[in-house]
């Protein structure tokens, strides 16, 4: 075509980037686009909208040399360049699917001339950076509402003009064909398990007092690690019945068909947990998918019963923390009478390097310590009282005795929490002899002759038994799978915990692992005359119990000094490398050792809240949040893996 006489048309209605690379001509009653980087033509009349310029924008090659798809080089000093947004507004009512007006957005990329390297023929694809954003959005929480923010369309907008800026809607979309994609593999994976799953069952709070149900899937994978994956996490009703959550659950199970791979449940301590867990075994035992007719099924978070026995203490002596509290208050609101504490801690002759603080009463561990500070304090806060008329807060001698018990309580409890807790996948063989300690001194501390603290300690101790009664069967077969331990851990244990009746106690412990030995045995292709099952246990297929609690207790320390010199000792990986050996053995191992018997992580370990969801995520339409929120678990796995 001969372009002679063709006129440059130059018209505020040209809204794209697109010509920004173009000139716009016109040639009697038609109109073309001239590349200015190769001089191609194509049509430029407004019928033909732009996808065609942008699609020769990504295969121009002189551009690609040259232009705009230009990044700064990693190897020399970066330049920053500025954003001009001087004269730039943008209409908050513009539909949604307008193009984001960025004519008066300069970027001024002389300033990377110099600092500059070019991508060669590499294509621009907008489908994958469109899922590259999702994906960004999902794996760090951020709120899809972001793509709609003035300051983030202008920085992709100056980043990648070639990118067509989304909606809410479209990230919405891709966020879920994400989770479907995730959700596929991970359907695929949980076919192929070669052992067990355990379902752990945890409620999460959302803003207008909302509640999720999350479902977590427990297993040992063919590798013989730890994993734990997100399955749903569903919108429930507070005041719904146990049928409805109980049908809720069962539909999530059908719908990954796992309900014949479930080895067990690990539930809050609660009636509702009793319903359901109960239900839920009912079903699953009439189609004899559980082993041992269901003995190990229902189990119940340990770190949640100790942190029902924690508010029990804390409420118990309620009165006295309140008192305390309000007297390191007073002690901390003036630097006069700050001052005169100190002089008495140096009269008393206290000799620590500990101040008293206010504790944050959403994590009781705080409450722990400061209680602790303060007894460390109580003959100068006792003596502050005589000496101040202004202190009025005062506790009687009875009153500091019973702050002085519940704080040794609350010691040992965060001990043991600390311990259960502080691995991010802990096996369950860790938990046995840690919760028979805290038997134990529940056992002690009913001795106490104060009738407040008796109560309480009775109270803590009913509460540890209806948990101890469900949950010690497990606990015990996955202490004697510890194979530094086998059977001394229970035989050490049981005749402090049930003195006369251990023998018969034990019994029971070997019948139900027995069982359940028997019950892997039919299910295993590799078991065989060879195998040498349950003697790797008790030594000869034959289960001896003799000798006193002190004749266990020394066994027991020659197993704590093999353990100081084992620290490293990894169970799973032992159980990996003796699978030829004992091969139903290491069945049970892959499916008892992976029963979450704690489903709280370390940072919510001392949280008195619980799960919160975050609030930006909290707004949105349910199956969005668990199409965000498994899909995060799902990535956020994969990545640490």
């Amino acid at each position: 075509m001969d372009m002679s006489d063709a006129v440059i048309v130059k018209s505020s209605r040209l809204k794209s980037v697109v010509w920004n690379d173009f000139d716009r001509v016109k040639k009697g009653d038609t109109c073309v686009a001239i590349c200015r980087h190769c001089k191609k033509k194509l049509s430029g009349s407004s019928t033909s909208g732009t996808s065609h310029l942008r699609n020769h924008l990504i295969r121009c090659q002189r551009r690609s040399n040259h232009g705009i798809a230009q990044c700064i080089t990693t190897r020399e000093k970066r330049k920053e360049g500025t954003l001009a947004i001087a004269n730039f507004s943008f209409d908050q009512d513009q539909k949604k699917d307008d193009a984001l007006n960025l004519v008066n957005i300069k970027f001024e990329q002389e300033q990377l001339k110099d600092d500059t390297i070019n991508y060669g023929s590499n294509n621009f694809d907008q489908r994958r950076s469109r899922f590259d954003l999702a994906r960004m959005i999902i794996l760090h929480g951020y709120p899809l509402a972001m793509v709609e923010h003035v300051g983030f369309r202008v920085f992709v907008k100056n980043l990648q003009p070639l990118f067509e800026l989304v909606t809410m809607n479209r990230v919405e979309a891709d966020c879920f064909e994400i989770y479907e994609k995730e959700k596929q593999k991970m359907n695929e994976m949980l076919d192929k398990l070669p052992g067990k799953i355990s379902l752990s069952a945890d409620v999460w709070t959302a803003i207008g007092d909302a509640e999720y149900l999350c479902l977590t899937a427990n297993y040992i994978d063919e590798s013989w690690q730890l994993r734990r994956r997100i399955l749903n996490f569903i919108l429930i009703d507070p005041s719904h019945t146990e049928d409805l959550h109980l049908e809720a659950i069962m539909a999530c199970l059908m719908d990954w068909d796992i309900d014949r791979k479930l080895f067990s449940m690990t539930l809050d301590s609660c009636p509702t947990s009793d319903v359901i867990a109960m239900r839920i075994s009912d079903r699953l035992s009439q189609n004899r998918f559980l082993y041992c007719n269901g003995q190990l099924f229902d189990i119940r978070c340990a770190v949640n019963v100790i942190n029902i026995m924690v508010q029990d203490a804390l409420g118990a002596v309620s009165d006295i923390v309140n008192k305390i509290r309000e007297g390191i208050r007073y002690i901390k609101s003036s630097h006069t009478v700050l001052a005169k504490f100190n002089e008495m801690v140096k009269e008393v002759g206290i000799q620590t390097q500990k101040c008293l603080f206010l504790d944050n009463q959403l994590q009781w561990n705080s409450t722990y310590s400061m209680l602790e500070v303060a007894l460390e304090f109580r003959d100068v806060l006792s003596l502050l009282q005589e000496n101040n008329n202004a202190y009025r807060i005062s506790l009687s001698n009875v009153e500091w005795e019973r702050a002085t018990a519940v704080t040794s309580y609350l010691k040992h409890f965060v001990e043991v929490t600390n311990v259960l807790t502080r691995s991010k996948h802990p096996t369950a063989n860790i938990y046995f002899p840690e919760l028979c300690d805290v038997k134990l001194q529940l056992m002690e501390w009913c001795k106490n002759s104060d009738e407040c603290i008796n109560r309480l300690a009775l109270k803590m101790r009913s509460k540890f038994d209806e948990y101890w009664e469900k949950c010690s069967l497990g606990l015990a077969v996955a202490a004697m799978l510890d194979p530094r331990f086998k059977m001394k851990l229970v035989e050490y244990y049981y005749p402090q915990i049930y003195g006369s009746t251990s023998a018969g106690r034990i019994d029971e412990v070997f019948e139900g692992v027995k069982s359940l030995y028997n019950e892997h045995s039919i299910c295993s292709p590799l078991a065989s005359s060879h195998d040498q099952g349950l003697a790797w246990q008790v030594g000869n297929g034959t289960l001896c119990i003799t000798g006193s609690a002190k004749d266990s207790r020394d066994r027991l320390m020659g197993f704590d000094k093999f353990l100081h010199g084992n620290v490293d000792f990894s169970i799973l990986n032992w159980w990996k490398v003796h699978t030829p050996r004992y091969p139903v053995l290491s069945m049970m191992a892959r499916n008892v050792l992976g029963v979450p018997m704690s489903k709280v992580s370390q940072e919510l370990a001392f949280n008195n809240n619980g799960r919160v969801l975050d609030r930006d995520w909290s707004s949105l339409n349910p199956a969005t949040v668990q199409a965000l929120v498994c899909s995060q678990d799902w990535i956020q796995s994969e990545l640490e893996s």
